[in-house]
């Protein structure tokens, strides 16, 4: 960045993008709750972690108490589910990151009309939806995969039965 750009009030660029004052508008709106909704996820992540750990201690302490050995909370160990919200965390913890960074540079973008600042927020807010949209590939596919296994093993079960 040895020679930013910085366009007039009008964010007029060579290649005749314009965004106008109700576009700004827009993006500002869109900053401030985007800003909000990163903090309450940041928030919940803290609380996730703070969980995560309450459960590997009590989990693992509860797995030892006497009567507890054969439950199968015990055969669980305990503490796995507070891997699993380790887990969650860590996992929910980026599209956090992605939409406050997107909305801190709008922001800052907006005030001192600098593009490679707003390139560098919607670079942010382009990350966060491929993020989303992995997720939810994933997701449809596992979700597909098992309705797969549920349809074979019910053809199964009806032959066997």
């Amino acid at each position: 960045m040895d020679n930013p750009t910085v366009l007039d009030n009008d964010f007029r660029s060579a290649s005749g993008l314009h965004v106008d004052d109700i576009a700004k508008s827009y993006l500002a709106e869109t900053a401030k709750w985007g800003k909000f909704l990163a903090i309450v996820g940041f928030i919940t992540v803290g609380l996730m972690v703070i969980a995560a750990i309450g459960m590997l201690i009590f989990g693992t302490a509860l797995s030892s108490a006497p009567g507890m050995e054969a439950t199968p909370f015990a055969a669980f160990g305990g503490g796995l589910f507070g891997l699993f919200y380790l887990l969650f965390a860590a996992f929910y913890f980026f599209p956090s990151l992605y939409l406050y960074r997107f909305s801190d540079r709008t922001k800052r973008a907006l005030a001192t009309n600098d593009t490679p600042v707003l390139t560098d927020a919607l670079g942010n807010l382009k990350s966060l939806y491929k993020f989303i949209g992995i997720t939810t590939a994933v997701f449809v596919g596992l979700y597909a995969l098992g309705l797969v296994f549920m349809l074979v093993g019910g053809g199964i079960a009806a032959l066997a039965g």
